[in-house]
Order: structure tokens, then sequence, then C-alpha cells
């Protein structure tokens, strides 16, 4: 019997070969003939947790299809979002080739579709597939690239008001549709985890969209958002 998130999984992913496109790009097909025999395809429903932070790394998720929120603890004891991860992404990278305990936690924030590869077997198959290797060296460096650009970034004097501006532009450019009305996307965070994003209070986050808003620079209906007005979004943004 299928669950209530499997038909929106089928109808979205196409299968983990395209999904991964990034990793196997060009790639011979035994090369993915390989992978397909240590992988294992799971569905997961909103809210599920991938793996915690600190935990020992068990493998890596290739996540074919949703999105998931990669989150921190504080040493004050709160949770801080570092970024979403998307479709092709391989998460727990980092963790599962140093052997460290894994640095973030990944909880889903849709019906995902991954596929999970034990520790292991992903170490052997770097070793037997050396361009999947090179693949895999370049994704951490785009990891660190990413890490040493939030770190420069913290020197900085930005406002609330414009990581959210960012922020929104951010996803509009990574997910929005365009129309002649302008940009439209579905907010795939609540409040509260937007505010976890970018360092401010929830009562902050539904201050500055309701001034948007009034600005008509956004349009809000429920977790839909219409940018209106992107040229002003951006310069609110310190572009």
């Amino acid at each position: 019997m299928r669950s209530p998130y499997d038909l929106e999984i089928s109808e979205t992913c196409h299968g983990c070969k395209f999904c991964a496109e990034r990793l196997f790009r060009n790639l011979p097909a035994s090369t993915l003939h390989a992978f397909d025999a240590i992988k294992s395809l799971s569905l997961y429903p909103k809210g599920a947790t991938l793996f915690v932070e600190g935990q020992q790394p068990r493998g890596v998720y290739v996540l074919c299809a949703g999105r998931a929120k990669l989150t921190a603890s504080s040493p004050e004891g709160k949770t801080v979002i570092a970024r979403l991860a998307e479709p092709g992404e391989v998460l727990g990278l980092s963790a599962t080739i140093s052997g460290e305990p894994y640095q973030l936690t990944a909880e889903t924030i849709e019906p995902c579709q991954a596929d999970f590869v034990r520790r292991d077997d992903f170490l052997r198959y770097l070793r037997e597939q050396p361009e999947v290797c090179l693949r895999v060296i370049e994704m951490l460096s785009e990891i660190l690239r990413a890490a040493h650009t939030q770190i420069r970034s913290f020197g900085k004097t930005n406002s609330a008001a414009e990581r959210l501006a960012g922020l929104l532009l951010c996803w509009g450019e990574r997910m929005g549709d365009r129309t002649q009305e302008g940009i439209h996307l579905k907010l795939p965070l609540t409040h509260q985890e937007i505010a976890q994003m970018i360092g401010a209070s929830r009562e902050t986050v539904s201050r500055l969209l309701g001034e948007l808003r009034h600005q008509r620079i956004i349009s809000l209906n429920g977790s839909g958002l219409l940018i209106r007005d992107r040229d002003t979004l951006s310069s609110k943004a310190g572009h």
C-alpha cells in the first residue's frame, strides 16, 4: 500500500541517475551500475531526520527529490540553519570520508527520496572509481569555499532586513518561476526557520515581510510569495 507521500515523490523524481547528474555526468555506464549495486533507495516524509550532529557517520545520502535543511547547534544551545539542500546534493559527504562525526543535522522539510550508501561501501567505491573520486573532491572544495564565504560574511554588519532580502533573492533565483507579475515561489521554511537561518527572531522576520508587502515589493499568500519588484529587493539586500 502506498504512503500519502509516494505519489508526489514518484511524479517529481526520475531516478538517482538523473538527480545525481553532477556526480555521474558523462561517466561510463559501468560506473553507474556499480553505484546501483551499493545504494538503497528510501522515501522519507516531511520532518524525517537523516543524520544528527555529533553522530558517527553511517554513510552518505544522495538527495533525489525534495529538500532538506542542514542545521547546527550554537554554543548557546540555539538551532542555526546552515543551508537548504536540494536534489542532486550528496549529504554527509565530509564526515563519511573523514570518519569524523557529522557536523550538521539533516532533516527533510518536505517528502524526500534519497539513495543511501553505507560508509564502507562508499569508500570502496571511490577507491575503485577514480573519476567519481575526483568529482567528490570537487564537491568537498565547493563545501569548503561556501564555508569560507559564510565565515567572511560574519564580519559584515548586514542588518536582518538585508539578510532577509538576500535570502528571498537567492530562493527566487534557485526555485522561483518567472512570470509577467514577478517571481513566484513557495517559501520552503516557516518564519521561525527563516529566523534561524538569518540570525533573527521570528517576530522580526514577520515584521520585515510585512514591511516588504506594504511597500509592494512582495506579495504573500500563505506559504506562497511573489517578488514583485526584484530591483528594489536587490537594493535592500545591499547588492
